[in-house]
């Protein structure tokens, strides 16, 4: 700390600024975040749009209490850059909170603080509908029925609605329609990044839960049958070297390669940023390792951040 911390100067227009960090509940006029405060109805949507800020780099925080959003802001004033963009969920879950959200809004504005509120509406056949299908109740029924806490909540979100900068109607929207045009308003001109996890695993200890593409290695010589080979893995160099010697085995990294490639750009189309590409063998020790690695290193030198796991190398 220097020693101008705690200390306030002005404004052009008279108002206070902190520039130190020793006064309670003061805002660091450098490295201030940006600010997105997500509501709107129960069912419209809002945790979608907001997992898509997440992928887009935002620090997200769900059903904070309206009270502690300008103590979030200041947190992410004082993380030197590290938390840039903050994301905050207000619903009903917290309506014992919710009074309190105009005098954080307040607060925030006094300081100076860029926000914008997204607020997620739909009617109430289609909130009705989505409720239903998981067989859940609204969060404001209490005894009557769906209708009757869709209008509570309604009512009280009404002021909050006609503050938003941005209301999106979910009506006929799914999920991808959704995250484009979360997209478009937030995420720039720059691409949607796509993240790759590489899994290898073995088929007798099942198939990934998670997996998007499963892709099986079966079709190659199996090391574990030359005994030098055995005791290893694919991240042997003389188990890859085997492996991709085999007939089909390189041409098969090429083209599953380039089969990536267009899928991976469809993804990015239809908001999609994580996938779980899965590539097996019968053990998982010695052909999926191998593959895996080497179609992860494509896939990095394509720009695809991308992580590689080994779900079941070392169980034998």
């Amino acid at each position: 700390m220097n020693e101008h911390d705690g200390q306030e100067s002005q404004t052009g227009d008279g108002a206070q600024v902190s520039t130190g960090s020793d006064t309670p509940g003061a805002v660091p006029e450098a490295a201030i975040p940006e600010l997105v405060i997500i509501s709107g109805m129960s069912g419209a949507g809002r945790s979608t749009a907001a997992k898509c800020l997440e992928d887009l780099g935002w620090f997200v925080v769900d059903n904070l209490p309206p009270a502690l959003i300008p103590t979030m802001v200041e947190l992410g004033a004082r993380s030197q850059g590290n938390v840039a963009r903050i994301a905050v969920v207000v619903d009903v879950r917290g309506r014992r909170f919710f009074d309190n959200l105009r005098d954080s809004l307040a607060d925030l504005e006094a300081k100076h603080v860029t926000r914008r509120i997204v607020f997620l509406e739909s009617s109430d056949d289609a909130l009705v509908r989505r409720f239903e299908s998981v067989r859940r109740p609204h969060p404001l029924q209490g005894d009557g029925r769906i209708v009757d806490g869709i209008a509570a909540e309604r009512e009280l979100l009404r002021e909050l609605r006609g503050d938003a900068d941005l209301v999106i109607d979910t009506s006929s929207l799914n999920v991808h329609e959704l995250r484009a045009k979360m997209d478009a308003q937030f995420a720039g001109e720059e691409e949607p990044e796509l993240r790759a996890t590489v899994m290898s695993f073995g088929f007798k200890y099942g198939l990934p839960v998670d997996a998007d593409l499963v892709a099986d290695m079966r079709f190659l010589p199996n090391p574990h049958w030359v005994p030098e080979l055995r005791p290893f893995t694919g991240l042997n160099d003389e188990v890859a070297a085997y492996v991709f010697n085999q007939p089909g085995a390189k041409e098969f990294l090429d083209r599953y390669a380039e089969l990536l490639r267009l899928i991976a750009a469809g993804y990015r189309r239809e908001g999609k940023r994580y996938v779980t590409i899965a590539i097996g063998c019968t053990g998982g020790k010695h052909r999926s390792v191998a593959m895996s690695e080497k179609l992860a290193a494509r896939l990095a030198a394509e720009g695809v951040e991308t992580v590689v796991v080994h779900r079941d190398m070392g169980r034998e």
